[in-house]
């Protein structure tokens, strides 16, 4: 069957079809983007991470439970699922210029606002309208490595761009402890949001002229068409599993820390970068490996059946968490696992390239965040209970097991990856 739709050439040519002369200014431009995109997911994380690392201080003083701070993480993620489609139909119609400007800064102002809370009702509702717009930001950044990246640089960009969460995740713990213990709690919401306002400008300047002026069939790709195919849900299916897997790593580990291990609040901030710092290293190496591997000939099927089933059989390494008696054993255990997670979201995020075109590719992103954010919505209540009721140990055995059956239903479900022989263009849509 022939591609239904084929890319536009890249705004930014990749540097293997650079014109001469113009190549080191491209690649230094692709460059600057990528770090602001980079910076921006950073930005994101510390903003995400805040609620969990303040979680004793604010539960204490909203006199929240689990079950009821997990409530709060959910409706985070509700609205990161609400968003997700939305904002995926922005950057496709509007451009990443200003759709992922005009996202960042919806988040901030939201981020500002969790300071002014009195209760957990307000949190949740402030958490939602911080979701809505934080949903943009894989859309956009994803949509934009595509335009301006070529495909043996793309998994690596991703990776890269990705590694954001994790640099986020390891910044945020010692800042946040280190903000809240000298200027007060509230100032640890403020100062990642005056961040993300400052971000603003500095993208809506670098990125002027990287987009085209007509946009291409943005709106002739209907949401029934998309789900019309097999690649749609694979990708889909394959990110319900492994979404909440990184995310309970964010909002939970510190509780877990504090509660399971009994480390002081201090301690959290001091010692908990640590495995975030893995993830960091994870996601870099996935998109290396994955370029590598593509470098070597292989096929897009094997590229990601090698990277995604090897790294979700690595994070099967949580199982043994909850039954270490060490702390410093837990702490490795918990960034290998992290690290494999990171590695295995490279190539998932890489896996939406694969099969969608440019116009279709940010609200194909979408698609994927609603289904994780379903999940993430659905997760944080499920672990909540079986914290309050049983211990963490049931839920370390749900997040060993999750990124290996994503990974495997992406193959499965998807015909396009079931064929070994099968190479898959960059930019095509298959179905």
């Amino acid at each position: 069957m022939k591609p239904a739709f084929k890319a536009s050439e890249p705004v930014i040519a990749p540097a293997s079809q650079a014109v001469p002369g113009t190549d080191d200014v491209q690649v230094r431009r692709r460059w600057i983007i990528l770090s602001l995109l980079l910076l921006i997911t950073v930005i994101n994380f510390i903003d995400r991470q805040t609620l969990s690392v303040l979680a004793p201080v604010l539960r204490q003083r909203l006199h929240l439970s689990n079950t009821q701070y997990g409530r709060v993480v959910s409706v985070f993620q509700f609205g990161m699922m609400s968003g997700e489609f939305p904002m995926g139909w922005v950057m496709d119609n509007w451009g990443v210029r200003l759709g992922l400007g005009g996202a960042v800064l919806w988040w901030s102002l939201a981020t500002a606002a969790q300071s002014a809370t009195r209760s957990g009702m307000q949190l949740g509702l402030v958490r939602y309208w911080m979701g809505t717009g934080e949903s943009g930001n894989y859309p956009g950044g994803i949509k934009t490595i595509f335009r301006i990246f070529g495909r043996a640089e793309r998994t690596l960009a991703i990776g890269i761009f990705n590694t954001g969460s994790m640099v986020g995740a390891t910044i945020a713990p010692p800042l946040v402890v280190y903000l809240a213990q000298r200027y007060g709690f509230r100032s640890a919401f403020l100062v990642p949001a005056a961040l993300g306002l400052f971000w603003v400008p500095l993208w809506i300047v670098n990125v002027r002229g990287t987009e085209p002026r007509q946009r291409e069939h943005a709106q002739t790709i209907s949401v029934r068409r998309l789900l019309s195919g097999s690649s749609a849900w694979a990708v889909m299916l394959c990110r319900f599993f492994i979404g909440p897997v990184m995310q309970f790593y964010w909002y939970w580990i510190p509780s877990y820390l504090f509660e399971a291990r009994h480390l002081t609040l201090t301690q959290v901030g001091f010692l908990g970068w640590i495995p975030f710092l893995l993830g960091d290293v994870g996601g870099i190496l996935g998109g290396w490996c994955a370029g590598l591997l593509q470098r070597r000939g292989l096929s897009t099927y094997n590229v990601r059946r090698i990277t995604m089933l090897s790294s979700a059989a690595l994070c099967m390494v949580s199982l043994a968490v909850p039954f270490l008696r060490s702390a410093a054993a837990a702490f490795l255990a918990i960034g290998l696992a992290m690290l494999a997670d990171n590695f295995l979201s490279a190539n998932m995020f890489g896996a939406v390239t694969d099969l969608f075109a440019d116009h279709a590719v940010g609200r194909a992103t979408g698609l994927t965040g609603v289904a994780g954010g379903l999940s993430g919505l659905l997760f944080p209540l499920l672990t909540g209970f079986l914290v309050d009721r049983y211990s963490y140990a049931p839920v370390f055995v749900l997040i060993a097991i999750m990124p290996l059956a994503g990974a495997s239903l992406l193959f499965v479900v998807g015909r396009r990856y079931r064929s070994p022989e099968l190479s898959i263009p960059a930019g095509w849509l298959q179905e």
